[in-house]
């Protein structure tokens, strides 16, 4: 039975519980979900005790905010890690830079989007939460400036917009690395996204592949059939593992929970590489 592995609740931008989202997905009929908030495992307490409840596998997770050439790249890391000296300072100091950014981006836009203010933003970020440009997004929805957060992401908010500041983070291979280090196993979310796929050459990937890299998350919302095809035969070539979920973020994004799934012997395979303290291939 199937495991969703990319999920996101309101400990950082999704907004729905760590608890709903796992009664969500044992509604879905998943055997079981990784709960992989923003650089924090501040949801993974709560989500554990829904999943025992449920009954459904809880995967502990994170996703890592990490660049490459100064621009970001995602990356999912499995197992018992946020905690884990060194990988917990530097996801602290991703936190903190993420609060500065924030500020800076609603200071940007509140020039062209009369109303908007850091104080009303920062009210969306509850006391421990990692903060996001999809806060900044339902301030805007809130004052009409956009219907969605979608919009709000294309039309002011897009990476490649005039209003976008970056923050603060660790670069790609550091973080596979310290995700290694700290036991778990490291899979990168969505490389054949708009924003990663021409960081991310197979190169790169090798070189991942050597310092632990256990996966890519290959079944995607982002990933076209070709993408999908072109990604695992890399992940072939590096012997590295397959895996498919739906970056579930509740009602911020279109994004459904179970809409890309991965089996449970990939998953018994990523755990079993984590558990091994290398992430390595076989």
């Amino acid at each position: 039975m199937p495991y969703d592995l990319h999920t996101h609740s309101t400990a950082s931008d999704g907004t729905t519980s760590p608890a709903e989202v796992v009664r969500a997905a044992a509604a879905a009929g998943l055997t079981g979900l990784a709960l992989t908030d923003h650089d924090t495992g501040a949801g993974l307490a709560e989500a554990a005790a829904a999943a025992g409840e449920a009954g459904i596998d809880l995967v502990p997770g994170v996703e890592i905010s990490t660049q490459v050439l100064g621009r970001s790249v995602h990356l999912l890391g499995y197992g018992d890690i946020t905690a884990t000296a060194p990988l917990a300072g530097v996801l602290a100091g991703t936190v903190d830079s993420r609060h500065s950014r924030l500020r800076r981006i609603v200071e940007r836009l509140a020039r062209v989007v009369p109303g908007l203010t850091v104080a009303d933003v920062v009210a969306r970020v509850p006391l421990g939460v990692t903060p996001g440009r999809p806060h900044i997004a339902d301030a805007l929805v809130a004052l009409g400036a956009v219907p969605d957060r979608d919009a709000a992401f294309v039309e002011l908010l897009s990476e490649d917009g005039p209003y976008y500041v970056g923050y603060s983070a660790p670069g790609l291979l550091e973080s596979v690395r310290l995700v290694t280090a700290a036991g778990g196993a490291a899979v990168v979310a969505h490389p054949g996204s708009r924003s990663a796929a021409d960081l991310l050459d197979e190169d790169l990937l090798a070189e991942l592949a050597d310092a632990g890299l256990a996966g890519l998350e290959v079944d995607h919302r982002d990933h076209d059939g070709p993408t999908r095809e072109r990604l695992r035969a890399t992940a072939a070539r590096l012997g590295l593992l397959a895996t498919g979920s739906s970056d579930f973020h509740g009602a911020g994004k279109q994004n459904r929970l179970a809409e890309s799934t991965t089996p449970d012997d990939v998953v018994a395979e990523l755990l079993a590489r984590a558990a091994s303290g290398t992430g390595a291939r076989p």
